[in-house]
């Protein structure tokens, strides 16, 4: 989208918290079909939804079962649907070698424009994932017809080199695909929703960009998913927030002249300076792997 002079115009972001069912992928495709209709009637130009979205999170024995190549004619379909709406779904990637990734594809067009595939894999307190998931190779950005984003799944933000890496790669707007339970209680907040929003603004205020938060929400195998979505402007305000522990669709305006006014008062990305980054790795690498590394 371009306005005058070329400049990118604004679009509008849709955020899908929604409660998918373990490992029905039939009646989670319904419910992104409901929401993808939804989302249309409001306008919006890109429709997020949480991590895992077509087939529930805490699946297990079940992860080979609901399993799909990048390629499947399900996210084609969805894409489909969706129009001239771009589209963001959590599903199970299954390899030609027979892996498993917690993989994140942004359709557009009828087809699967990129697909992020989850780099850190949780093995603590009840997580464990990499139990049944290969972990992802690559941290990179990619172009969209709304502009340059980055994607990441849950985990992958709480490493700080993931959403660093996406926006030096060029990214304007972060995308976070959750599965995010509930956890601790700080006053009338849960300590992991205080968190999450702490990494969101942080992010969007360092790097200037926007970050789009979709948490999922509901209950699964007794664990608690509190929602609480959001889209944070890069300069840190809080442009649109889901309620907590309900279903909700959440829409914001996204403007790439806030990206360029941040970047213009606080030009720390312009100063990044990335020899440092590079020289520095090498000798960490060197310490850690040895000398021959």
């Amino acid at each position: 989208m371009t306005g005058v002079g070329d400049r990118p115009q604004a679009w509008r972001i849709g955020l899908a918290q929604i409660a998918p069912a373990l490992g029905d992928v039939d009646r989670n495709v319904a419910l992104h079909l409901r929401f993808v209709e939804q989302a249309r009637s409001a306008g919006v130009d890109l429709l997020i939804f949480p991590e895992l979205s077509l087939t529930g999170y805490n699946l297990q024995d079940l992860t080979a079962e609901v399993a799909m190549p990048a390629s499947a004619p399900l996210l084609r379909k969805l894409s489909q649907a969706a129009g001239p709406m771009d589209v963001v779904v959590g599903f199970v990637e299954e390899d030609r070698d027979f892996r498993f990734y917690n993989s994140a594809a942004y359709l557009s067009g009828g087809s699967v424009v990129y697909c992020h595939r989850k780099a850190y894999l949780p093995t603590y307190g009840m997580f464990d994932e990499a139990r049944y998931f290969a972990a992802g190779q690559r941290v990179a950005a990619f172009e969209t017809r709304l502009g340059p984003m980055g994607l990441m799944i849950c985990e992958d933000a709480w490493h700080a080199s993931v959403p660093w890496l996406l926006a030096q790669d060029g990214a304007q707007t972060l995308i976070i695909l959750s599965s995010g339970p509930g956890r601790g209680v700080l006053g009338p907040s849960l300590g992991s929703a205080e968190t999450w929003y702490l990494l969101n603004r942080a992010y969007a205020h360092l790097f200037g960009v926007y970050v789009a938060y979709c948490n999922r929400y509901g209950f699964e195998d007794g664990v608690n998913f509190w929602g609480g979505s959001e889209v944070v402007d890069p300069f840190a305000a809080v442009v649109a927030q889901a309620d907590q522990f309900s279903e909700d669709l959440v829409v914001a305006e996204v403007d790439p002249q806030v990206v360029r006014r941040s970047r213009t008062i606080t030009p720390l990305h312009r100063d990044e300076r990335l020899e440092i980054a590079w020289n520095e790795l090498m000798r960490i690498r060197r310490r850690v792997w040895g000398e021959q590394a």
